[in-house]
């Protein structure tokens, strides 16, 4: 158990002022995600020295820790204790933080078999845009106004409060790992992961990319060896530097930019889109697919659109086009009365998903 201190106090007497002033707020962790979404403008509200890690018990499966805290911090702790937090969040530079990993709700490799970000947040501590410092979820108050508040504020973009605190589920670590390699072409790949998707293999990651599927299979030696034989395939070496280096994007195929990187979300059954398939990598069994492409935006937004999906800018600029995949007449409702809720000053991170909210 680490003492409170004073920066909470400073905090909140930042964004008080910026209330009185009707002032807006950058809010700032590590900095390693600046790169995604609009820019946002206003007074900067670090939150970086907020850190330590509150509470840890691992037979409990939960630990607390400042917004500050260090990603690899907390990733240390728990490898340390056999468990980790099983979304795989990337971690772009040292200075990542965990305030940070939650406000941008980016998940890695394990997403869709583990779960994503947020089915592992179970409370946050929060600065509301009332200037009141407010906790949400498990092992805190219950939410109100009908809100699962931890859940909204996880991929929010701290356009909704401030995170002064995270309480995250872990897990175990696997007691087996093997990645395999199989050259194919990208349908066959598609055809395999599908059908393994909707079977009982100890599937934990896919990636496709230059021609080649890689399959990593977590659990018991006796399961994990005995797919192994049913799927076939050659073991990667140096697999974990492999699965690392996609979660972390230091992979070659994130290494151009000449051009924007797309991010697009898909249904698991998503079939391959040839005009999409080019220059791409493909995870998550065919549910996230990253692409460099000259598409017109248009285009490739009505293509995300007609597969039930979502196409993001994830990195770089075109100009007038917002990186967040357009919303519906209803869900902007939605999504303009919860900041009103949360923020009705509008003073938290700006523009930072889509322009004047």
């Amino acid at each position: 158990m680490i003492a409170d201190n004073d920066i909470t106090s400073t905090l909140q007497a930042q964004v008080a002022a910026a209330l009185a002033a009707q002032q807006p707020l950058a809010i700032i962790g590590g900095g390693s995600k600046a790169f995604y979404g609009n820019e946002t403008s206003g007074t900067a509200l670090n939150v970086s020295p907020h850190t330590g890690v509150i509470s840890y018990e691992p037979s409990e499966l939960c630990i607390t820790a400042r917004a500050g805290t260090p990603l690899q911090d907390i990733e240390a702790l728990l490898a340390a204790n056999g468990q980790m937090l099983a979304f795989e969040p990337p971690c772009f530079s040292p200075a990542s933080t965990i305030g940070g990993v939650v406000a941008a709700g980016l998940s890695g490799p394990a997403r869709p078999w583990a779960g994503s970000v947020r089915d592992h947040v179970l409370g946050v501590k929060l600065i509301t845009g009332y200037g009141k410092v407010a906790n949400f979820g498990g092992q805190v108050m219950k939410n109100v106004a009908g809100y699962d508040i931890s859940r909204l504020i996880t991929g929010s973009m701290g356009t909704l409060g401030v995170i002064l605190e995270v309480s995250l589920k872990v897990m175990p670590r696997p007691v087996t790992e093997l990645t395999l390699t199989l050259d194919m072409p990208s349908q066959e790949a598609f055809e395999l992961t599908t059908t393994m998707r909707r079977s009982t293999f100890p599937l934990s990651a896919t990636c496709y990319f230059d021609g080649c599927l890689y399959l990593r299979l977590s659990g018991v030696p006796s399961h994990v060896f005995a797919s192994h034989r049913k799927i076939g395939g050659e073991p990667l070496n140096n697999a974990d530097q492999f699965w690392q280096a996609l979660r972390n994007q230091t992979h070659e195929f994130f290494q151009q930019y000449d051009r924007p990187l797309w991010r697009l979300s898909f249904p698991p059954a998503t079939s391959v889109i040839s005009r999409l398939e080019g220059n791409s990598l493909v995870e998550w069994g065919g549910s996230q697919r990253w692409v460099y492409t000259n598409i017109p935006v248009n285009l490739i937004r009505n293509i995300a659109h007609k597969g039930d999906g979502h196409a993001t800018v994830y990195r770089g600029s075109l100009p007038g086009v917002n990186p967040f995949h357009p919303l519906t007449d209803n869900m902007r409702n939605v999504q303009q009365r919860l900041k009103q809720a949360m923020d009705p000053h509008g003073i938290f991170n700006l523009s930072r998903m889509y322009k004047d909210w």
